[in-house]
């Protein structure tokens, strides 16, 4: 991509990437459907004891007025379940699965939900490469099976001990910018440019500065957010750790870094380098990282970052049983 053109020398030392996955013909929806096989198949849960399917997604899921979540539930065989589509930028992932923990509190009758996301940021109307600052995208699908716990744990289970949220609103401008209210999608040069309204946003903001200072804040409250609601200190020697967005440097440095700076003492996992940002998949792309890993023993516990445009900053705790 360097010698193409497409990227920097100094952009791709920012992204710290060796290579980004590239669907060349499965759609989103279909890589999700994909995900969902595997993880029913690893633990054998029966489909139709599904009673939600959360689907997140960032970008184009193949079709312009339709739902993804219901193609979803259909292919995978919880054509009775609730599908629900959660569009929350590139926090979408963890909104879905605040979604889907929020229906098993609240419906003793549903046993089980299923979390999934795709996205595949292909041209013409994404490029990967250059759509945005400190950003490289990766195509993939992900998926979760969230269930109360029972008296024997499935294969790959981690315990969701807490998840929590933060949101500052009064940053949605900045994907926004300048531009006008459009009558239909990419009427605004024909291709995704993030960087045109986040350039616009700076211009009129006088800076990136007021944006740190809050999206530090934000990502603070949001990690002892949920450590408070897991009964955790910082300091707990059973956190052993902390897996942040699959974001370049200059965007984790921004925002995440200097609030784990001193604040927990576990390992800081980043695991972008084969993948890049996967838009709505990167939570629980991590999560499935971490179970498949063996990195947690017994008992241990990571904490699982997100954040998406808007702004909303999430914090899942998890725990090996």
């Amino acid at each position: 991509m360097v010698s193409a053109g497409r990227l920097t020398a100094g952009d791709a030392e920012d992204l710290a990437l060796t290579e980004v996955p590239v669907s060349e013909d499965l759609a989103a929806p279909e890589m999700a459907v994909r995900a969902a096989g595997r993880v029913l198949n690893d633990t054998g849960w029966d489909p139709t004891r599904i009673g939600l399917v959360a689907h997140g997604w960032t970008y184009h899921q193949g079709h312009d007025f339709w739902s993804p979540a219901h193609y979803i539930a259909c292919r995978v065989g919880a054509s009775e379940a609730l599908p629900v589509g959660v569009q929350q930028m590139s926090n979408s992932g963890a909104a879905a699965l605040g979604t889907a923990a929020e229906k098993l509190i609240a419906d003793p009758g549903a046993e089980a939900a299923l979390i999934t996301t795709a996205d595949r940021f292909a041209l013409p109307g994404f490029d990967r490469w250059s759509a945005d600052y400190g950003v490289a995208y990766g195509d993939a699908g992900t998926a979760a099976l969230l269930r109360r716990r029972g008296p024997e744990e499935l294969p790959g289970t981690l315990l969701l001990r807490s998840l929590a949220f933060v949101t500052d609103a009064t940053f949605e401008e900045m994907y926004r910018g300048r531009d006008s209210f459009s009558a239909a999608p990419l009427a605004h040069g024909g291709r995704v440019d993030v960087k045109r309204p986040k350039k616009a946003y700076l211009e009129m903001r006088g800076g990136i500065e007021e944006f740190q200072r809050a999206a530090v804040r934000c990502v603070d409250r949001v990690l002892r957010t949920a450590l408070s609601d897991a009964g955790l200190e910082a300091d707990d020697p059973r956190i052993v750790l902390v897996a942040l967005p699959r974001l370049g440097d200059s965007v984790l440095d921004l925002m995440y870094r200097p609030v784990l700076d001193g604040a927990v003492r576990a390992e800081v996992l980043s695991v972008r380098e084969s993948s890049g940002h996967l838009g709505a998949g990167d939570l629980p792309a991590n999560a499935e990282h971490i179970a498949r890993s063996g990195a947690l023993k017994s008992g241990d516990i990571a904490l699982v970052l997100g954040g998406g445009g808007g702004f909303t900053w999430s914090c899942a705790v998890l725990e090996a049983p």
